[in-house]
């Protein structure tokens, strides 16, 4: 069964500069890949709940939502039509992997790492600054983040 939701809410957690990824390992293949945390919207939720909730359990981290930084079409048809990443400023925690809670999702991939890096360095970003979503979404915060 394949888990079908309409928008990707994401928080794009910044602390001093840096912005917090976390690493996904799928089960089957290894495969791993850096992404912002976030996910689906869950019933009687509004969307900064769903996101403080998505970036609870994916980073360990209580945030304050601040403000939209965008909302767009998601560019890879499958699980989601739309993305919409928050800027977030941690509050609480220590940042860390978190879990999966949908049984859909935690049967193809694991949370396995997470990393601060800068919202300004390209070179900071690894393999995300080549991922064809989170390459172009660190962009998007660089210019948000720039115009402030």
């Amino acid at each position: 069964m394949t888990l079908k939701r309409d928008v990707r809410y994401q928080g794009a957690i910044v602390n001093d500069g840096r912005v917090l990824l976390i690493r996904h390992q799928e089960h089957d293949n290894g495969r791993t890949y850096w992404l912002f945390p976030g996910g689906g919207i869950e019933p009687g939720e509004s969307e900064s709940e769903c996101v403080q909730r998505e970036m609870r359990e994916e980073t360990g981290l209580d945030v304050r939502v601040d403000d939209l930084i965008f909302d767009e079409p998601y560019p890879v048809v499958g699980t989601y039509v739309r993305r919409k990443m928050y800027l977030c400023t941690p509050l609480s925690g220590e940042a860390a992997p978190g879990y999966e809670p949908e049984a859909e999702a935690s049967a193809v991939y694991g949370i396995v790492e997470v990393r601060w890096v800068s919202t300004s360095d390209e070179s900071e970003w690894g393999p995300a600054a080549t991922d064809p979503l989170t390459g172009p979404e660190l962009r998007l915060l660089r210019a948000f983040v720039d115009s402030r």
